[in-house]
């Protein structure tokens, strides 16, 4: 579990993240510091010291990463599964909206994110599911056809939402949400890994991430969180 309690710098909440992964071996080449520095602060975990602009809920609690202030939901669209249009804002409007950027063949992250999100909805209260959105976006396109991300999805939720497009767009779409532009790395033969951001972002229905979720967040933690998100009103801090 995560713990610190006071807010530290964006940069230096993602380096410790990233020693974080390192200590679990983590065989993704994963990414976790957003573009630049100019995003405030991240609180990690429940043991965190209130700040400011908090301070009206003081006995707030949240598993993942507190960000002051807040990251505003990008605006792009890309295309669905099914072949049709989507406009992540529109299509995102009045839910609790978790964004991930990943790939099909990821060999360890990307499948545990999915899989801890999947099982923390299922352990959520009736109804409360139905006010989450999940959208994976791939930073694979050339492999991830439609087929393929829905069959993958669906491994784990059949509500989750794949997106793909040109891989221009893609970038367009990871440098409108702030996160750094994946990259492939070489395997053996014709075969590569794709280094890529490996946190999740939780928009609530304010269209604002106040909290991210790195690699290492256990399906409890989505439990636990998950309907405060839903419950959220930030307007009243």
């Amino acid at each position: 579990m995560l713990s610190n309690k006071y807010p530290i710098s964006t940069r230096s909440a993602f380096l410790w993240l990233m020693a974080y992964q390192a200590k679990r071996r983590v065989l993704c080449l994963c990414v976790l510091i957003l573009l630049g520095s100019d995003y405030g602060s991240v609180a990690l975990g429940q043991g965190r010291k209130p700040d400011p602009s908090h301070a009206d809920r003081p006995e707030a609690t949240y598993r993942g990463g507190l960000v002051t202030p807040p990251l505003p939901k990008p605006r792009f669209t890309l295309t669905d599964t099914s072949g049709a249009l989507f406009d992540f804002w529109r299509e995102t409007e009045g839910y609790v909206t978790l964004l991930f950027f990943g790939y099909a063949r990821c060999p360890d992250q990307c499948p545990l994110h999915m899989a801890n999100i999947a099982m923390g909805l299922k352990k959520m209260p009736t109804g409360f599911g139905e006010q989450v959105k999940l959208v994976f976006v791939t930073t694979d396109p050339a492999r991830d056809s439609p087929t393929v991300l829905r069959a993958w999805l669906s491994q784990f939720d059949e509500r989750f939402i794949g997106l793909t497009g040109s891989e221009a767009a893609i970038e367009a779409a990871q440098k409108a949400a702030g996160v750094p532009r994946a990259s492939k790395a070489a395997r053996t033969g014709e075969d590569y890994a794709v280094g890529h951001a490996n946190f999740v972002l939780a928009y609530t229905k304010d269209n604002l991430a106040h909290v991210i979720y790195p690699g290492g967040v256990t399906q409890q933690d989505w439990a636990h969180d998950l309907p405060q998100l839903i419950k959220e009103t930030w307007s009243s801090r």
